[in-house]
């Protein structure tokens, strides 16, 4: 398994969250959500605009074996989508912390990020499973 980057915040859904300092956060999934899909083949990822809430639905990622919703962290409004993803779905294997991001909300409230889990908890909750 590769480094857990200490810099993210985790869910357990296996998505991560990197704070951008300015109210807003990058989304993607992490490198045990990519390794335990395979393949990935199609993503696909919410309009520009729309309000998600913690917990929500906000897209699908398929692979040759499966298909798996993704979900949001916290809660926010969509300002960016990884638009590359479209034609370049494998970089999500390739890349699932750097060129492989998701999305970029504008946080409802900045403190949610407290509420995920750091490097160390995500560690944990990985060895437990």
């Amino acid at each position: 398994m590769s480094e857990i980057p200490q810099q993210l915040r985790y869910a357990e859904s296996h998505e991560w969250v990197l704070d951008n300092g300015d109210g807003t956060v990058t989304i993607g999934i992490t490198d045990h959500a990519q390794e335990a899909l395979g393949d990935v083949v199609f993503v696909e990822l919410p309009e520009i605009g729309r309000s998600l809430a913690a917990g929500d639905e906000f897209g699908v990622i398929e692979s040759v074996k499966a298909a798996s919703d993704l979900y949001a962290p916290v809660a926010g409004e969509v300002i960016e989508v990884n638009a590359e993803l479209e034609d370049a779905p494998e970089s999500v294997n390739e890349h699932p912390y750097a060129d492989a991001w998701l999305l970029k909300l504008r946080l409802t409230d900045a403190e949610a990020l407290e509420q995920l889990l750091d490097a160390e908890g995500y560690a944990r909750l990985l060895d437990a499973q």
